[in-house]
């Protein structure tokens, strides 16, 4: 197998700053970060506005989004923005 190239790793990045953008447009947020946690290979996205939502709304805007994702991680999780 290939190491992983600055090429790769740029466009590991865009495609997360992608989902987040795209995940933030769908909860009218202005506001969203992420990180990741590589030894556990989750996501974590926080998207203002989500404390306002019950876990039925926000499965209901992302869920179409995540399924669309080709991305390799173990769980993605989506919290309310903290400041």
């Amino acid at each position: 197998m290939s190491d992983l190239t600055d090429t790769d790793y740029d466009a590991y990045e865009q495609d997360i700053e992608l989902l987040v953008d795209t995940l933030r447009k769908c909860f009218n947020a202005e506001k969203a970060r992420y990180n990741v946690v590589g030894h556990q290979n989750t996501l974590f996205i926080e998207i203002q506005g989500l404390d306002d939502l019950t876990p039925e709304e926000i499965s209901e805007v992302a869920e179409p989004v995540l399924d669309e994702l080709d991305m390799d991680f173990d769980e993605i999780s989506l919290l309310p923005l903290k400041k």
